[in-house]
Order: structure tokens, then C-alpha cells, then sequence
């Protein structure tokens, strides 16, 4: 009976632990979409200047002024990385809100009433496909940012003297998080796989059984 109790406590653990790490992922993701740090540039003639660039902003950081930040002005005017990039950042943080709300319902320990085990059962699943998706839809964007960048930043038709624009922070927030969505989707999965414990079989009784005497009748001629 005590090993029945552990492996329902480490069922729950892990997805408890996959719904964590989920939610986790989606809340750096989140804050990953709307950070101007995913591209920064230093420009050697004045060295207290930095630049950053996002998804919605520039941004500039000097020591008199602080940091300043201006919205991007045309929607049309964007390069079509970062255009590509907006959309699958939304898709992601879509995605793993709906991985979160589905998959907390498929918990065991939330009650949606009797004869609902294969309900939370497909629960579950949907919650880790989306978890994965949500990962995936992550990892994209901030790879194609990383390839544009890598691309400009070694481009030999630039002259020397023009400033290239280098890996923010946000770009390895955004790999983190793409990977924590990923694992906890992973996690719902294992859940699922991990044998439902079965109550042990009482032991037979040691205690004998009464002999039951047979008689056999015989007549007397």
C-alpha cells in the first residue's frame, strides 16, 4: 500500500512539475516578446552609447539621459524578419495560455466530476501538444533574428567603418524559454505514460481450513 501512495505522489509531482515549467516558459516568453533587447549595437566613435533594437522599439542608453525608446513608425516599413517574428511571438503566447488552462484541468486532484478519466486523460495531451507547439512557434522567431543578425553582422559588401548590430539578451531569454516549453510538454507526456497503481491483493489466509468429515453411510443386512 505504501509504494501504491508513492507512485500516485510522483505522477501528480510530474505534472505538477510539467504545468510548472509551462507556465514558467510562457510567462519568459511573454516577457521576451516585448523586450527591446533582442538586437544591441556599440558604435566605436562614442562609446557611451548603446543601441537596442526589438520587436516594437528602438531603443538608445547614454548615462545623462537614461534609456529612451521609440516605437517602430510603419508597420509596412518593418523588415520581414521582425514582421514574422511579431506574429509567432503572438502565436506562442497564445498557445501556451491555452497549454496552461487546458492541462490544469487535467490534473489528477482537479475534480470535473465522475466518469471523466478519459476526458482529463485527453486533456493532458492537448495541453502538452500545445506546450510543444507554443516551443516550437518560440524557438523560430528567435533563431531567425539570430540568423539575420549573424548574417549582417559577417556581410563583407559593408564597409569596416559601418556598426554592426550584435545578440541581445532577449534572444537567449527566448531560446530558454522555447526549451521550457518544450520540457514541460514533455513532462505531460510522461505523465501519461507512467503505469496507474493498482491496489495489491490482500494475502491468502494462513489459517486452515476446518476438515469437513465424510461419512460414509453403510447398511446393515
Amino acid at each position: 500500500m505504501y509504494t501504491c501512495r508513492m507512485v500516485l505522489l510522483t505522477r501528480k509531482l510530474v505534472q505538477r512539475l510539467a504545468l510548472l515549467v509551462t507556465f514558467g516558459g510562457l510567462v519568459t516568453t511573454f516577457v521576451t516578446t516585448f523586450l527591446p533587447l533582442w538586437k544591441t549595437l556599440n558604435t566605436d566613435l562614442n562609446e557611451m552609447e548603446n543601441w537596442y533594437e526589438g520587436l516594437w522599439h528602438s531603443c538608445i542608453f547614454t548615462e545623462e539621459v537614461g534609456l529612451q525608446c521609440k516605437a517602430f513608425d510603419s508597420l509596412l516599413a518593418l523588415p520581414a524578419d521582425v514582421l514574422v517574428s511579431r506574429v509567432l511571438m503572438l502565436a506562442s503566447i497564445v498557445m501556451g495560455a491555452l497549454a496552461v488552462a487546458v492541462a490544469f484541468f487535467g490534473l489528477d486532484g482537479v475534480e470535473l466530476g465522475p466518469g471523466h478519466r478519459r476526458l482529463k486523460r485527453g486533456l493532458l495531451v492537448l495541453g502538452g501538444v500545445l506546450s510543444w507547439v507554443s516551443g516550437i512557434t518560440t524557438l523560430l522567431p528567435i533563431s531567425l533574428v539570430a540568423y539575420v543578425t549573424v548574417v549582417e553582422f559577417w556581410d563583407e559588401s559593408l564597409p569596416d567603418v559601418v556598426p554592426r548590430w550584435e545578440f541581445g539578451e532577449a534572444l537567449f531569454s527566448g531560446w530558454f524559454s522555447g526549451l521550457f516549453l518544450i520540457i514541460g510538454g514533455s513532462f505531460f507526456f510522461v505523465s501519461l505514460c507512467m503505469d496507474d497503481c493498482s491496489e495489491p491483493l490482500s494475502p491468502p489466509s494462513t489459517q486452515e481450513m476446518p476438515r469437513i468429515q465424510h461419512y460414509r453411510k453403510t447398511e446393515i443386512l
